[in-house]
């Protein structure tokens, strides 16, 4: 019984890990396509003066531009990342986790597609970059990753459990009256694994 409970908790974090990462990666590509058919590298469209401006840009590097001249260690990077991202979305127990891991590796695959789709040879396709802040111009996909980023040093700081192991540690400290008020916002996410086998 607790084996079927298990595997259907694990089917609903994969599903939320998916979709997120599935739609937000939608969202990336087609924002890219739009900047691509509309935009120019010339003319620049204000948005909100002073602070936002559409203009299309490629870009060989990272963020604020760097490592443009190695565009293929940071591909081979973005694989890496993207792979662990996955790894770690389908091991964590809580949803919350799951659903700001989908976003980073929205994010980090959304990148790296154009590192590949628009390469002349290996791994060094440019970045289509569109939305000019004055002091960085960047693309819905770093949106994302700094979202997602953001997002998971939220949940560290509430100690919202990952593993299986700090959920058991969680749980344990909550049966032993040790966590008081400050583990309140974990406890919301650790009732996604522990609830139904309550029943």
């Amino acid at each position: 019984m607790s084996n079927h409970i298990e595997a259907g908790r694990l089917r609903v974090r994969v599903a939320v890990f998916a979709c997120v990462a599935v739609a937000a990666l939608a969202i990336d590509q087609i924002t890219k396509a739009l900047a691509l058919a509309h935009l120019s590298e010339t003319q620049s469209v204000r948005v909100i003066p002073g602070l936002l401006s559409l203009r299309l840009v490629h870009n060989p590097g990272a963020s604020l531009g760097m490592g443009a001249g190695a565009t293929w260690l940071i591909s081979l990077f973005a694989m890496a990342a993207s792979a662990v991202l996955l790894v770690m979305g389908m091991r964590t127990v809580s949803t919350r986790w799951s659903a700001l891991l989908g976003l980073a590796f929205a994010g980090a695959v959304g990148n790296l597609i154009d590192r590949i789709a628009y390469a002349d040879g290996f791994l060094n396709g440019k970045v289509v970059d569109f939305l000019d802040y004055g002091w960085s111009i960047g693309n819905v996909a770093d949106i994302f990753l700094m979202a997602a980023g953001i997002g998971i040093v939220v949940l560290i700081f509430l100690g919202v459990p990952f593993s299986q192991k700090e959920l058991d540690e969680h749980n344990a400290r909550i049966a032993a009256g040790a966590s008081g008020t400050s583990t309140v916002s974990g406890a919301s996410d650790a009732s996604d694994a522990e609830e139904p086998a309550a029943r």
